[in-house]
């Protein structure tokens, strides 16, 4: 068997690692394609494709221009771009969306799904956020949305016929029934939603009827799927999407975190991509087996995804479509062209206000992982920083002729450590290792900032407890990005590199 169709026992979860939250999917022939959600980072929308549903490649973003997404700079960590729905009908990619940053529902097209997407169409009567699309067979677009509510809608002019209705509750008592996805299955619509809240009560949860507008009974045996009250190392399972394998067989993609340490247990790299199997009873009822850390393979050659890329030297024009700034991307803030083979931010004026300071990042992907960055800050204060939001992150920084490590926790910035800063530029390096839980009040992991010295040698200068760069305590939706920075005036980045570590035990 040639090396593009290795067969393997199992395969891991989650498929995508790191915060890439709300995952959609649909199948073009033999190619998959799924997009997830990406809050206030921008370009928005991520865009991943695969052969097999196991590995996958990003290979766009959705919303990679000013006239597609624009997010003002007071708008709030974890607003911005929430949950798509990613469709392919009558030829043409279709995907829906909520910008929550005052600009509400959306909805882009391509002939291609690497780009580019059209401007976006503006949806004011579309209600609510998860906005889902689903075709009838008279060619009639469904418009679903949390709550969950239903409305006809035209694709191609944004406009909609009638008044919203309510089509289901979701199960009694359950709060929070949103991210609807409607699928023509056999003899039946099925109506799929997430219920619970996004935390640890999370589930998915299925109707049907025999027309898309209802009315749908409930699966006898909802939630189909849930983490909750389960000792599992996947939690806060939801938010799922139904696609057909090459052998017909079914999987659903889903959101889930993997907490760790001591009580209550912290996530830190943000609501992840899972793959989970699913098997149709025969009174037409889906089952789904647990996304686990390690599932069977399925029955059908893998096509391993190309080797993910160490080091970036910033040498092309644009940067690679891992990388994410914060709200926008402006040319003049953030270039590659003012010094060649260098990745140069200014920073938006002279404080120290979080809205001044220009980031460019990747998300964080593994629980042991090191960062590093060769940083020319002679024109100004900047560095490597591991950030979840405005108010939780840390950084080690060039300025004023020291390295320092700064934290922000909450409304308390501090400087922990600094030394003398080698001459020219520095290699910053982050360092995030897995610890020991420690009893109840063990964090998740530990994040260590310093710099190299001219030869080489690793000098450390503090190590952070990681539960301050966690959901639980920041709150939000998102999950650690690392990246470059410009605090106040000019910082050069010759190269970054991101590197997963050995976990320790």
């Amino acid at each position: 068997m040639s090396d593009q169709h290795q067969v393997t026992a199992t395969v891991n979860n989650p498929v995508i690692p790191g915060f890439h939250p709300d995952p959609t999917v649909c199948r073009v022939g033999d190619d998959y394609y799924l997009a997830c959600s990406s809050f206030e980072y921008f370009p928005g929308v991520p865009v991943f494709h695969s052969r097999d549903l196991v590995n996958w490649t990003q290979i766009s973003n959705v919303l990679d221009r000013p006239e597609q997404l624009a997010l003002p700079l007071d708008s709030p960590s974890s607003a911005g771009v929430y949950a798509p729905t990613l469709r392919h009908h009558d030829g043409l990619f279709h995907l829906i969306v909520t910008n929550v940053s005052g600009y509400g529902n959306l909805l882009v097209t391509a002939t291609d799904p690497a780009g580019p997407w059209s401007d976006p169409i503006r949806l004011p009567d579309v209600p609510r956020i998860d906005p889902d699309l689903a075709w009838d067979e008279d060619g009639t677009c469904w418009c679903t949305c949390a709550g969950v509510q239903q409305v006809r809608l035209d694709p191609s002019t944004g406009k909609v016929t009638g008044e919203p209705r309510d089509v289901w509750s979701g199960a009694p008592g359950a709060r929070y029934p949103e991210a609807p996805h409607l699928y023509h299955i056999g003899a039946y619509w099925y109506l799929m939603i997430a219920e619970g809240g996004t935390e640890r009560a999370h589930a998915v949860s299925i109707a049907r009827g025999t027309s898309p507008n209802g009315p749908f009974e409930p699966c006898p045996h909802n939630p189909i799927l849930t983490h909750r009250g389960r000792e599992h190392p996947v939690q806060n399972t939801g938010h799922a999407d139904l696609v057909q394998g090459p052998d017909g067989s079914w999987w659903m993609v889903l959101l889930g975190v993997r907490p760790n340490g001591g009580t209550p247990g912290w996530h830190v790299l943000g609501r992840e991509t899972y793959l989970a199997p699913v098997v149709w009873t025969e009174d037409g009822w889906p089952r789904v087996g647990s996304p686990d850390l390690e599932l069977p393979a399925p029955n059908w050659p893998l096509h391993p995804a190309p080797p993910a890329l160490v080091r970036d030297d910033f040498d092309d024009e644009r940067l690679a479509p891992r990388w994410v700034s914060l709200r926008e991307r402006p040319a003049e803030l953030i270039t590659t062209g003012a010094r060649p083979g260098w990745l140069t931010l200014r920073a938006r004026g002279a404080s120290l206000d979080e809205r001044d300071v220009v980031f460019v990042g990747r998300r964080q992907q593994h629980h042991a992982c090191r960062a590093r960055a060769l940083v020319d800050a002679a024109e100004g204060a900047g560095g490597l920083a591991v950030r979840m939001d405005e108010q939780h992150h840390c950084e080690v920084e060039v300025a004023d002729g020291e390295v320092r490590v700064v934290a922000r926790i909450g409304p308390v910035r501090s400087v922990v450590a600094s030394r003398p800063a080698p001459a020219g530029p520095v290699v910053l390096r982050a360092e995030v290792t897995t610890s020991s839980p420690g009893g109840p009040g063990g964090g998740p992991d530990l994040v260590s900032l310093g710099f190299e010295e001219p030869h080489g040698t690793f000098t450390p200068l503090a190590a952070l407890d990681g539960r301050y760069l966690s959901t639980e305590v920041a709150g939000g939706f998102t999950g650690r990005v690392i990246g470059v920075y410009a605090a106040t005036g000019t910082v050069h980045v010759d190269w970054f590199d991101y590197q997963p570590l050995a976990q320790k035990q």
